[in-house]
């Protein structure tokens, strides 16, 4: 039997002594700042479910979005804006000057845009009735695509080739855009329309017009059109004109193609591929039509102005014929020199130049202010043209009289019969402009029905949504352990709390099926030390054992209490197979289950845990009934006995330390396994009674903030924890490659208890 440690008896006479304050340990320098690729593949690795679990919901709501959802068709139709001065409006010749309109492209578009334009496309197409079947919620689209023919109704729902047609529907403006229920009755062609606001259904039969009376106003529908068995439902709304004008403005997209070529690419989407084609081609034909109408009316306009000038021209001709046949007949005919013909060619020409230019101001003055450009160009020709008239009647009065008087009647016949053949042509070719429907833009290419929607892009979808999933998996696993999982390194608990790691404990298989044997209270040992000596972590216990002989020499007394921050680090593992690898090397150990709340050290050994420690303190039963003998050999045991209702009470007694420091008196070392430091406050008081403290952390499990918190509470009782114990392990983790250089390159391996026999006392504890 051993002698007490010197130190023992002054803590035993005293327990409850307040002791002073223990420094706290301080956190050391973290050097390592590098990122460790290998850790975040082991986290990937270790979240593999999640993140299969999440890329698999990822993957299946964007299939359900790919293969589920209304696929949707694009069309187009192409516009060309001719120039007026060529193809047809080249047959105008000269009158073409007079209605040209040609406008930039950018304007044309906004044509197209304009309600005058998508306005009359909308009540052509009836785009404001929304008429459709009643399909099964979230598949019913996808079996009608899928279907041949029609269906049987299931509480009005289908998912067949059900459809209508309805032509007409007009409702009261507090109703517009809520959506009517149409079902089709058992007679032939009957049907029932019914709305949340209407009391009464409106009865109605296909192929004739109803018109009902309601208390917002009348309602009208004509369904030309419906196919679907007796049962069936359809939805039909009525849209605001209005709403639906602007909607189709925003939808269409119109672009140039290529650069100033006058061809315009008008684009469209929709779910229904002929509702799509038609309105765009309604469109077209809209556009074209203005158009047309536009030209025309300006030509109309035109053609009136010259309409009520031709039969003054006509006077005016007439009345120079005939001053001119009456001068011939009374002076017969006058031979003019070659300056006489000079100057009555020149001014014919100048004259019918004049008055061309004088009516086209006319007409321009219709459009424009006198300040124009085009105006100011035109008075400044007629000012020249008035000079030059001006010398030539100067060089006419310089010729005899006769000549003079024949030179201004001959030219005022000349001048006035060109004008007037002129107007006349212009009238006939704008006549052909206003009945021939001329416009100078034409449709290139209508909008043809698609085969092939542009949305969803099913490959493309289920490609974004497979890389999503990862993406979204792999973030939230490193999330998850960023600010949920525990420490996983060594070093970081040296680095951050200051604390030594005396022992790294790998995390073994077999302990997993001995502890579940253990917490199923199956008969007989379940100790890893025990069942399997060569494995890893007790390997590692071994080693623990050799610090141990070092640590506890400057130690006050031989006992060493073993606990954890929280439940479930595995304080129990460690405190039981520690005190067995410590027996096989000679030594005599108890094991005492100070848990008084959840011990179940017991469990290890298939033993009870009734007459045990929480009687030996209350006096019930003595140290020889509590002590269980040689569980091992060389190894005793102190179940925790029955669990008491006041435990903090318990432990505080004087009677706890004086049978403590009885006991230690008997054994080489008396290993304690206390309750968590962070639950309970038993420990806190047990602490001051041994000399050695190891606080237990699990890999993965445990927080740097709970180590750090066990430390600041054992300093405030005056307690400092000695070291820590990293449990669990997971040497096949490839993260810990960076922690190779202290544990990497070392490799457990199996030596049988032969080899070791003749290095066993070196082994041993002093």
């Amino acid at each position: 039997m051993n002698a007490p440690h010197p130190l023992q008896a002054p803590l035993a006479s005293n327990p409850l002594a307040m002791p002073m304050l223990a420094p706290m340990p301080a956190p050391l320098k973290d050097d390592d700042d590098e990122i460790n690729l290998a850790e975040y593949w082991d986290i990937i690795i270790d979240n593999r479910w999640l993140i299969a679990a999440i890329t698999a919901v990822a993957v299946a709501a964007g299939g359900a979005y790919a293969y589920l959802t209304p696929p949707v068709y694009q069309s187009n139709l192409l516009i060309q804006v001719e120039d007026s001065k060529g193809g047809a409006a080249s047959l105008l010749g000269e009158a073409a000057s007079l209605f040209e309109v040609k406008t930039a492209a950018s304007a044309e578009m906004e044509i197209i845009r304009s309600r005058m334009v998508i306005g009359q496309a909308v009540d052509n197409t009836a785009l404001y009735i929304d008429a459709r079947p009643r399909l099964l919620p979230v598949v019913g689209d996808w079996l009608a695509r899928r279907a041949e023919g029609l269906s049987e109704p299931m509480r009005g729902y289908v998912h067949g080739k059900e459809h209508i047609t309805a032509t007409v529907f007009d409702v009261p403006a507090l109703l517009e855009g809520t959506p009517f229920t149409l079902t089709l009755a058992g007679a032939e062609g009957a049907f029932t329309l019914r709305h949340p606001e209407l009391g009464e259904p409106l009865a109605g039969r296909v192929g004739e017009p109803m018109s009902r009376p309601t208390p917002f106003g009348p309602v009208k529908l004509l369904v030309t059109e419906l196919q679907a068995r007796p049962g069936a439902e359809f939805e039909l709304t009525r849209h605001a004109r209005l709403a639906m004008i602007e909607g189709l403005q925003k939808a269409l997209k119109l672009s140039e193609k290529g650069r100033q070529s006058g061809v315009i690419d008008a684009t469209l989407q929709d779910t229904d591929r002929e509702r799509l084609a038609r309105i765009l081609n309604e469109i077209g034909e809209q556009y074209v039509r203005q158009n047309v109408e536009r030209k025309a009316a300006e030509a109309q306009k035109t053609l009136a102005f010259l309409d009520s000038q031709l039969p003054q021209f006509k006077q005016q001709l007439t009345q120079s014929e005939e001053a001119y046949n009456r001068f011939r007949n009374q002076k017969g005919t006058v031979a003019l020199d070659e300056e006489a013909k000079l100057i009555l060619s020149r001014s014919v020409e100048l004259q019918s130049k004049l008055l061309e230019a004088q009516q086209k101001r006319r007409e321009m003055l219709q459009r424009f202010t006198g300040e124009h450009p085009n105006v100011k160009t035109l008075d400044a020709q007629i000012a020249a043209w008035d000079r030059e008239i001006g010398s030539l009647n100067a060089r006419v009065k310089s010729m005899p009289a006769v000549q003079q008087d024949t030179v201004r009647l001959e030219r005022d016949v000349k001048v006035n019969n060109a004008l007037y053949e002129q107007l006349r042509g212009q009238a006939l070719q704008l006549q052909l402009v206003r009945e021939g429907k001329i416009g100078n833009v034409r449709v290139i290419d209508q909008a043809a029905l698609p085969k092939k929607p542009v949305q969803p892009r099913k490959g493309i979808t289920l490609g974004l949504a497979l890389l999503l999933g990862l993406l979204g998996g792999v973030g939230l696993a490193i999330a998850r352990a960023s600010f949920f999982r525990g420490v996983v390194n060594p070093q970081e608990i040296e680095a951050r709390t200051g604390l030594n790691v005396y022992s790294t404990i790998p995390l073994s298989a077999v302990e997993r099926a001995l502890a579940k044997e253990a917490k199923e209270k199956q008969p007989g040992l379940h100790l890893l030390a025990h069942t399997a000596p060569q494995d890893p972590a007790v390997e590692s216990l071994r080693s623990l054992r050799t610090s141990l002989q070092f640590a506890m020499l400057d130690a006050p007394n031989n006992r060493l209490l073993i606990t954890g921050a929280t439940p479930g680090v595995g304080k129990s593992f460690v405190s039981a197979n520690l005190a067995a690898v410590v027996a096989s090397a000679g030594k005599r150990v108890l094991l005492i289950d100070a848990d008084l709340r959840k011990g179940h050290l017991n469990q290890y050994f298939g033993m009870e845990r009734a007459s045990g420690l929480s009687e030996l303190v209350t006096g019930t039963i003595g140290a020889d009934q509590a002590i269980r003998r040689s569980v091992l050999p060389g190894m005793d045991f102190i179940p925790t006995g029955l669990l008491p209702p006041n435990p903090a009470e318990l432990v505080m007694s004087a009677a706890l330390a004086n049978q403590l420091a009885a006991l230690s008196a008997d054994y080489d070392m008396v290993i304690i396994d206390t309750a968590p430091v962070l639950v309970a406050a038993d420990t806190l008081t047990i602490s001051t009674l041994a000399g050695t403290l190891l606080l237990v952390a699990r890999s993965g499990d445990t927080q740097i903030g709970e180590l750090q918190e066990s430390a600041r509470r054992l300093a405030h009782a005056g307690r400092r924890a000695d070291g820590v114990l990293f449990n669990a392990m997971d040497l096949s983790r490839r993260h810990y490659g960076s922690y190779g250089y202290r544990y990497g390159a070392y490799r457990y391996r199996q030596y049988s208890y032969a080899s070791q026999s003749s290095s066993h006392g070196a082994q041993r504890l002093q």
